[in-house]
């Protein structure tokens, strides 16, 4: 596979812009692979969003950020660089349930798309054994009333020293800490089974259930502070019927939960999602 940069970024609207950055691109004979862009208008914001071919450039790649500086500053850019021969990485969180943590699992031996787990950390000890086989290092981090600052801590560090790009709550069924959802703002990823902003909070199938709804869904979306209030990254819905009880939601549920949660640190780790205030813009 060719060597890609990707360059993401967001700026007040204005005219030019895609003009300036593929004009950059092209005074230094570089290949455009493919491009996305979109203006937000109630923001009054541009998104964009440019694959180029590293080996096409006429300068190295590891120059791209430096020569790129002062066009992200005439355009006040919030702007982000990756390449392709980094693969970002992703530190998983779990709990007792284990449908989200074994796919991101064999998603990233087959490298279904490409990134790292550096660890994977838990409040429960069940996965260490599945965790370890796959040669990755298994944090086992109990959190008890008594001991949330402690525990919280703990994760803050291993992010630190893992130098985590994001970290994916697969169904890791504890409220992290406001401190740990601001430090990393626009880095958490989680999953909740519920088609968001419908029945948020605990037993959300089973709130399906007595609202007699036709259709329940996954919402994978960043954390913050606030209990499921983040931008969202990803849906999907799957079809109910009156003879569903809340346990066979729950098993239907499943499937489509690994599957959302698969699709958005996909969107993630390729840099296709862009936040927009309380929304996400998804190339």
């Amino acid at each position: 596979m060719d060597r890609t940069l990707t360059l993401s970024f967001s700026c007040p609207d204005a005219s030019g812009i895609v003009a300036e950055v593929s004009g950059f691109v092209a005074q230094h004979h570089g290949w455009i692979t493919e491009a996305s862009q979109h203006t937000e208008h109630d923001l009054s914001r541009f998104f964009m969003r440019v694959e180029i071919r590293a080996s096409s450039l006429d300068f190295p790649a590891e120059e791209f950020s430096q020569r790129f500086t002062p066009l992200a500053k005439k355009f006040q850019m919030d702007w982000h660089l990756s390449d392709s021969a980094h693969p970002r990485r992703v530190i998983l969180l779990c709990s007792k349930q284990e449908h989200c943590l074994y796919d991101l699992l064999s998603r990233h031996v087959a490298q279904d798309f490409r990134f790292i787990v550096p660890c994977v950390i838990s409040n429960h000890e069940s996965h260490r054994k599945v965790v370890e086989a796959h040669g990755i290092p298994f944090h086992h981090i109990p959190v008890t009333p008594e001991n949330k600052a402690e525990a919280y801590q703990k994760m803050a560090d291993l992010f630190r020293r893992e130098k985590a790009d994001f970290i994916v709550l697969a169904r890791y069924m504890q409220v992290l800490d406001e401190n740990l959802c601001r430090e990393f703002s626009g880095k958490i990823l989680n999953i909740h089974h519920s088609f968001l902003p419908s029945f948020a909070g605990a037993k959300p199938y089973h709130q399906a259930h007595r609202r007699g709804v036709k259709l329940i869904g996954a919402t994978c979306h960043f954390v913050t502070p606030e209990l499921d209030e983040g931008p969202i990254v990803e849906q999907d819905v799957i079809r109910v019927d009156h003879s569903d009880t809340p346990e066979s939601m729950v098993q239907l549920g499943k499937d489509i939960e690994k599957v959302v949660l698969a699709r958005g640190l996909r969107a993630l780790v390729e840099d296709r999602v862009l936040l927009a205030g309380n929304k996400t813009v998804v190339f």
